[in-house]
This record gives C-alpha cells, structure tokens and sequence, in this order.
C-alpha cells in the first residue's frame, strides 16, 4: 500500500487501522486538548508499535489483528524497545501512548483488547525537586536585578523570577502570559498543561515587581502582547530565562540545581513546610495527579533529616 498516510507513519498499514489513529489523533487534539509536544509524542510512540507488530507477525496488522494481540505481543514489544536502549521513562511513555489509543478504541466501539490492561508500567524513578532555601530564594531574587547592563532587563528578571516563586508558576506558563493577564490583581488565570485553567492568588511582592518592570519597560505595546520581552520587543524565550538564571546563580554562588523550574519547587515545598495543604497546593500547581505533588512531602522529611544530623546533639555521637 501507498499513498500519503503510509508516508507519514512510514510502514505498510491496513486501511482501517491508518483511519482510526487519524480519529484518535484529531481526538486527543481537538477533545482532549494535548499540547503539541505529547501529540507528537504520542503518535509517534503508537506509530513504532504498529511497525514493529508488521514486523512482529510479518503482515501489516488490521484492526482484527490489533483486536487478537495478546500480553505476549506486548511484551516482545517492550522488550524491543528496551533491547534498543531506551530508557524506563521513554518505555513508559510509549506505553501509554499505545495504553491510551486501545481504550480510545473500546470506548468508540471499535475493538476491545483487554490484554494491554494487565501490562505492569516500567518503574521510572523520578527525580527528587530540588527546592532553593528561603534564604537563597530571597537573595536571587534581590540580585536578579542588578545583574544585567539594562536596569529593564534587571527588573523583568526581578519580576519574572518573583512571579515563578510567588505563584508556583511553570516557565511556560509565565513566558505565555499577555499584558492583559499581568498579576495586577489579587488572582491570576493560568492557562497550564493541556490548556486547562486554574486560579492562583498573587502576592503583593509579585504585583510590585511587575509594576516595577512594566513601568521601567521601553516596549509599550497593546494587550495581546507578550508580557515578558526580550530586547528586540519579541516573546522573551525560555533559553534566555534560563540562561539569566544560570548567570545570576553563578555570581551569588547556588548550586546548578538553582534553575526557573527550581522557584516552581521552592513555591510547593514552603508552603508545605509552613503548613499548606497538600490538595490545595496540589490546586495551585496545576497537578493532575496528588502523587505528583507528594514528592514535595519527601523534599521536606529529606530536609528536616538533614537538619536534624547537622544540629540535635545525640545525631553527631559515633555509635560505639
């Protein structure tokens, strides 16, 4: 078979087949509303499974076929993509590409294969956040401003870093916002993964640094443009956050772990530690899932451990 579906997942493929992942494609991205980094992910991951099941059983595989598979078809598969050397996380992730694509057939009626459901996901082992001190996060944020030749510059950077710190915002996140989203107010409307909307309280010190460099910035343009510029007036880019970061942490001597996403960390884990609620911070983040705002629960016992050897007297004694 040729044509222009077959160049695109770059295989041979029954018709029925390359018609419904074009459905579940148009679905993930027009219903489930996927950024175009995990669709292009996804179809990806879904499109090396088919390949290697025409390989598999040395046909290309209808929608019969894919009905017929068995755990042992999906184990081969697993294990080829680890023979290949692709990390726990990448298999993991392929297999949720492929996880997902099979429910989405059962729930539109058009097979049902419970064997991918009994597949174990490969344990992938996350890193733990690395949350700045409170110290260390009030002085970056005091030196961001000095940094740069351009006082404006040095302000966005104050205001940009307090606005990660003080909201728990992704870099994303900040980078997307307009001028007519400024956290002037007491909330901010955030547009987060999967464009689902939350609302996060601002900080007084948040709205104070952002008047400060909205003021200070020579760009004065309409609502719809980028809040945070870079010094040609465009979108600020995220490499060039990341790179003022990278600077001002080796001026004030923090550690490489003191990156944007770091502030994002620091938010969660101080709240914690002063009480927050784990749901409500989970809220504020934007998790989907309450596990994944439970590792900061990990990042404050792991604290606390290491501020209990450094001080309580009996910690110091050598065992005799």
């Amino acid at each position: 078979m040729t044509g222009k579906k077959e160049a695109v997942l770059g295989f041979s493929a029954q018709p029925d087949v390359q018609d419904a992942m074009g459905h579940w494609r148009r679905w993930l991205e027009s219903e489930r509303n996927v950024s175009p980094h995990t669709l292009t992910a996804y179809v990806g991951d879904l499109a090396t499974f088919l390949e290697f099941i025409t390989g598999y059983h040395a046909r290309p595989p209808s929608m019969n076929d894919l009905g017929s598979l068995g755990p042992a078809d999906f184990r081969a598969w697993l294990s080829k993509l680890a023979n290949d050397g692709l990390i726990a996380a990448s298999r993991a992730r392929a297999l949720a590409a492929v996880r997902n694509f099979f429910r989405w057939m059962d729930r539109s009626g058009r097979l049902h294969n419970p064997a991918i459901g009994g597949l174990s996901t490969p344990k992938v082992k996350r890193p733990m956040p690395r949350p700045l001190t409170v110290v260390d996060a009030d002085r970056l944020l005091e030196e961001a401003e000095k940094e740069p030749d351009e006082p404006w510059i040095g302000k966005r950077d104050r205001a940009l870093f307090t606005l990660l710190y003080g909201c728990g915002l992704r870099i994303s996140e900040a980078l997307n916002l307009r001028r007519k989203d400024a956290p002037l107010g007491e909330t901010l409307r955030v547009q987060g993964k999967g464009r689902k909307e939350r609302m996060v309280p601002v900080l007084p010190a948040v709205t104070e640094a952002v008047c400060a460099y909205m003021d200070a910035c020579p760009y004065k343009q309409g609502p719809d443009a980028p809040l945070f510029v870079g010094v040609r007036g465009g979108q600020l880019a995220p490499a060039i956050a990341q790179r003022q970061m990278r600077d001002l942490r080796r001026m004030i001597g923090l550690p490489e772990t003191a990156t944007p996403h770091a502030l994002r960390h620091s938010f969660a884990t101080h709240l914690l530690a002063d009480g927050g609620d784990l749901r409500a911070i989970q809220d504020l983040l934007g998790h989907a899932s309450l596990s994944t705002t439970q590792r900061y629960t990990d990042v404050e016992s792991e604290q606390l451990m290491e501020i209990y050897r450094a001080a309580h007297p009996r910690a110091k004694q050598t065992p005799k």
